[in-house]
Formats: structure tokens, C-alpha cells, sequence
């Protein structure tokens, strides 16, 4: 079947899943390109080869004929964006973080469950070959017990960074490397170790003129036993992204910045389990975790008539630990899983209660 997509929004991470798109071209067709600027929605239509251009998501909706619309706006345009798209009956695939509070994404919950239209949220380092390996073998325990885990988000963004008007602000950005950059492996560590149970955290606004932290940093655990430190920052000049994972029976790593393929990934055996390390040894390949590979994914479901990855359920739970971490940091006591009810500040928006330095 060959389904037709648009892309709603045509900044910079809009070409990754443009890319995406031409990747599954017998199986996605872009139709159509949303941006309140024409002359940029014009110019990436002609980019891309998309016959249509439109002003407006209304406007979309209204012409029918589209399938699966790639949210790529900015974060507060998510939630409304794709509450249309979704009273219409169109799946949506939406850019992180997906809505800027929990309160925002159950009532996109509520709107999917209602029309059967899916949501699902671009978290593709879940999709890359190692990270599908590693929970693959974790779920078969061939890796042991999960004792300790570390999960760091290092990169460096400079006050022009900030100078565009929305990030930085709790109301439009919806938080700082917590919630726009670390989400990434927050989710990434969520999908390898399951469910958590309590965190407790500190944040922190130490050099940035912005509204939201600046640096963060985390102890979560899980219900399956370990227990993971966490760090986000945007200030830290060599940059990295981070994920160790300590089990019985090895340990696995992943050191990489924005994309990942095998070599980025390092196994070692504890003594006596070196059948560990030969069968991580064994799948090798040299494609780069990316949107293309999450497409897959979501288009594999939706043949199959069931809901796309990252489901709407798996989304809420990274998004209920960054609540939990903010909420943590701003009230100064550790925070439970279920903890932040719909009525809970932190469930209406990050800041919650308010920072400390606001």
C-alpha cells in the first residue's frame, strides 16, 4: 500500500524526515508540505518533490488524500497541531518533545483512543541495529540481571542558540536539556530497562540567559532492579551522548552525538561469559540509527493494523520521568512513578511550582 504523507513544518530536522520519506518511497509518497512561510514551504515542496503547499494544517486536512503527517513544527505548536490531525482520523508522527507537558499529551491520548487515529513520537535511536540487540538479548537474558546504568546527554549550545525566539522558555520550549535534548536517551534507557519507579534530581540554570535549567542531573530506579545516573547539559564543550548499561554479564556501551551504528557500541564480558560478547559479535551492521529507520517501523505497524512505535503509552512514560525530574529538582524531595496526578502542577507544565531562579 502506498500511503501519502506531509510534512507539517520545514525547518532543519523537517530534511531528516524528508530523507525518511524518499528512503520508503514504495510504501510512502510525500503529497504535501505545511509552513506558514509559502516561500519556504515552496522551496521545500520543490526540494522534495511535493505537489502541494499549504498555509495551514487546516487547509491539509480540508484537501484530504493525506495518511501519516510528520509533525516537525516548533514544540508548541505539537499538541494543537496534532489534536487536528487527529479529530480528522490522520496518523500522526510527531517530532520531540511531543507535547510540553503530560497534561497536553493525555489529552492527545484521549483524542487518539477516541477516533482511532495513532500517535506515535520520533525517538529513533530506539531503532538503530545495536539498541534492537541490546533489548533484544536484555529480554532474553542472555545479559543477566540490569545492576547500574548511565545515561548522559553532554552538548554544548552557545547564547545564539537561544536567540531563536522560542527556545529557552518553559511556555514554548517546554524545558531545557531535560526535556529538548536528553529525551533522546532518557527514552533510550526507558526502552532497554522498563519501567522506573522513583527519581530524584537536581537542575540548575548556570550560564544561559533562558528561563529553563541549563543542566540537570538524576538518580532514577527501576523496577527491575538497577539503578541509573543521569545527566543533561548544554554547556559541557566536548560534546557526547552516553549510554552505559551494567549487567551480570556484561557491560554494553554506546558513545556517539547525534547518530549511532555498531562500531559506536563497545561490549565486555565479565569473566567466564565470553559467549555474551561473540553473540553481540555475531549481528553486525553498518546502517546509522535515524528517522528512516523508525519509519520502518511505523509503517510495518500500520500494515499490520496496530499501533506505530513510539506508542502513545511508551511516550507518556519518558514524559512522566522528565515531570518526575523536574519535579524532583524544584520541590526538593524524590518523586514516585504515578506520583504527579492530572491536578499536580508539574502535569500542567514542566516548571511545575515554579524554578528556583525564576
Amino acid at each position: 500500500m502506498l500511503r501519502k504523507a506531509a510534512v507539517v513544518g520545514t525547518g532543519a530536522i523537517a530534511v531528516a524526515h524528508a530523507r525518511a520519506i524518499r528512503a520508503h518511497g514504495d510504501r510512502l509518497d510525500l503529497a504535501a508540505v505545511v509552513d506558514i512561510d509559502g516561500g519556504r514551504a515552496a522551496d521545500f515542496a520543490a526540494t522534495w518533490g511535493a505537489p502541494r503547499v499549504y498555509a495551514d494544517v487546516g487547509a491539509l486536512l480540508a484537501a484530504g488524500g493525506v495518511d501519516l503527517v510528520h509533525l516537525c513544527t516548533p514544540p508548541a505548536w505539537h499538541a494543537p497541531l496534532a489534536a487536528q490531525c487527529l479529530e480528522a482520523g490522520v496518523d500522526v508522527l510527531v517530532e520531540k518533545p511531543p507535547t510540553l507537558s503530560l497534561a497536553e499529551l493525555d489529552a492527545l491520548i484521549e483524542v487518539s483512543g477516541r477516533t482511532g487515529a495513532h500517535l506515535a513520537t520520533v525517538f529513533q535511536h530506539r531503532f538503530g541495529s545495536g539498541a534492537v540487540r541490546l533489548q533484544a538479548m536484555a529480554a532474553a537474558g542472555e545479559l543477566g540481571a540490569p545492576m547500574l546504568a548511565t545515561c548522559e546527554t553532554q552538548w554544548y549550545r552557545d547564547d545564539d542558540y537561544y536567540n531563536v525566539a522560542w527556545r529557552g522558555r518553559w511556555d514554548t520550549e517546554g524545558g531545557g536539556p531535560t526535556m529538548g535534548h536528553g529525551i533522546h536517551q532518557l527514552d533510550l534507557l526507558l526502552s532497554v530497562l522498563g519501567p522506573w519507579e522513583q527519581v530524584t534530581a537536581v537542575a540548575a540554570r548556570r550560564a544561559r540567559h533562558v528561563e529553563t535549567e541549563d543542566v540537570s542531573m538524576a538518580l532514577v530506579t527501576f523496577a527491575g532492579g538497577a539503578t541509573a545516573a543521569v545527566v543533561n547539559s548544554v554547556l559541557s564543550p566536548r560534546q557526547e551522548s552516553r549510554l552505559r548499561f551494567d549487567y551480570a554479564h556484561a557491560t554494553v556501551e554506546l558513545r556517539h552525538l547525534y547518530g549511532y551504528t555498531d562500531d559506536d557500541w563497545t561490549i565486555t564480558p565479565a569473566p567466564g561469559h565470553d559467549d555474551v560478547a561473540e553473540r553481540w559479535r555475531r549481528e553486525r551492521s553498518t546502517v546509522e540509527s535515524g528517522h528512516a529507520g523508525q519509519l520502518a517501523a511505523v509503517l510495518d505497524a500500520l500494515d499490520a493494523g496496530v499501533a506505530p512505535p513510539v506508542t502513545a503509552a511508551d511516550t507518556r512514560r519518558t514524559m512522566e520521568l522528565i515531570a518526575a525530574l523536574y519535579a524532583s529538582a524544584f520541590t526538593g524531595a524524590p518523586v514516585h512513578s504515578g506520583q504527579i496526578s492530572p491536578g499536580d502542577p508539574f502535569a500542567k507544565r514542566m516548571n511545575g511550582t515554579g524554578a528556583p531562579w525564576e
